[in-house]
């Protein structure tokens, strides 16, 4: 995973340099993990350079701000500005965009609302999130013990830095007993999703995928294949899944931003269906980077240009 990162960051309307993008350490976002994120892919296509998804991803990072009250100064089309802006200003090609709006130093206590916003762009280069061959031969996850956030405790349709505590929880536990990654149930004890994915189950040529009550992230990812799938003429189901339906699938594999479509092949030490990238996955994985070779027809402002 290469990480090489942008010289400029944006930060409320103009450019600092990367090693200026400095915040104090009681700022309230250190000690409160108030802020909000997103992270979006560009891809190099047929047509040049093309972020995928910018305003969906933007518009779910304002909607994540409106949920913990940041009212940010900068609409919708000032963030796909800014995000293109910072992509042209460091010369980059294909990257990572990690757009966030923090809460900043100010007043002290868990009270946020007298402590400034910021709200910042950076960008870097961001290989495999799961590793080089994860694509191709799957990965080995396992369920973990810890448990998604129940309903009205911290909103899971925010993308908000406090949420990934819990995300921690579950990667370092996975990595811990010798896996790549986990799958957390939501307080019912149903699939929900994996520390930074959504999940989907293949069985009978049936797509399930958690719904949105399950305590999961509403992904754009996710989204996108559900869309694939049902062009494809796919039956795509968004409802509860038992924990022992992982291990009986045909096929599993996570969706996300930085996984792409990632195919699972064990589920705690059991063998999902052959072992392999399934043939739903392989097609859905086709027609996700299809989207890039001009070879899948997907809506028009799926891609923005740089």
């Amino acid at each position: 995973m290469s990480n090489k990162y942008g010289q400029k960051i944006w930060k409320d309307g103009k450019f600092i340099e990367w090693e200026q993008a400095t915040i104090h350490s009681l700022a309230h976002v250190v000690q409160y993990g108030s802020c909000v994120f997103e992270g979006i892919r560009t891809y190099n296509t047929d047509k040049g350079l093309a972020v995928f998804r910018l305003k969906e991803h933007l518009q779910r990072l304002l909607n994540s701000a409106k949920i913990y009250r940041m009212d940010t100064e900068y609409s919708l089309q000032d963030m796909i500005d800014a995000s293109l802006e910072t992509i042209r200003v460091n010369n980059f090609g294909a990257c990572y965009i990690r757009p966030y709006i923090i809460r900043g130093y100010g007043a002290f206590g868990v009270n946020p609302l007298n402590n400034p916003i910021e709200t910042y762009v950076a960008i870097w280069e961001w290989g495999k999130y799961l590793g080089p061959e994860a694509l191709e031969n799957g990965v080995d996850v396992c369920v973990s013990s810890w448990t998604r956030m129940a309903p009205n405790t911290l909103p899971t349709l925010a993308k908000a830095g406090a949420n990934y505590m819990n995300s921690q929880l579950i990667k370092m536990e996975a990595i811990r007993y010798g896996f790549d990654e986990g799958i957390a149930l939501d307080f019912l004890g149903y699939v929900a999703e994996g520390s930074g994915e959504n999940l989907f189950l293949v069985t009978d040529n049936v797509i399930y995928t958690p719904s949105l009550t399950n305590g999961v992230l509403p992904g754009i990812t996710r989204d996108a294949v559900i869309y694939l799938l049902k062009k494809m003429g796919y039956e795509v189901r968004e409802t509860g899944i038992p924990r022992e339906r992982l291990y009986l699938a045909d096929e599993l594999f996570f969706t996300g931003t930085a996984a792409e479509i990632t195919p699972i092949r064990s589920v705690d030490k059991i063998t999902v269906g052959n072992g392999k990238c399934g043939p739903v996955t392989q097609k859905v994985q086709d027609a996700f980077f299809g989207i890039f070779e001009g070879k899948t027809e997907v809506p028009a402002d799926w891609l923005t240009i740089v």
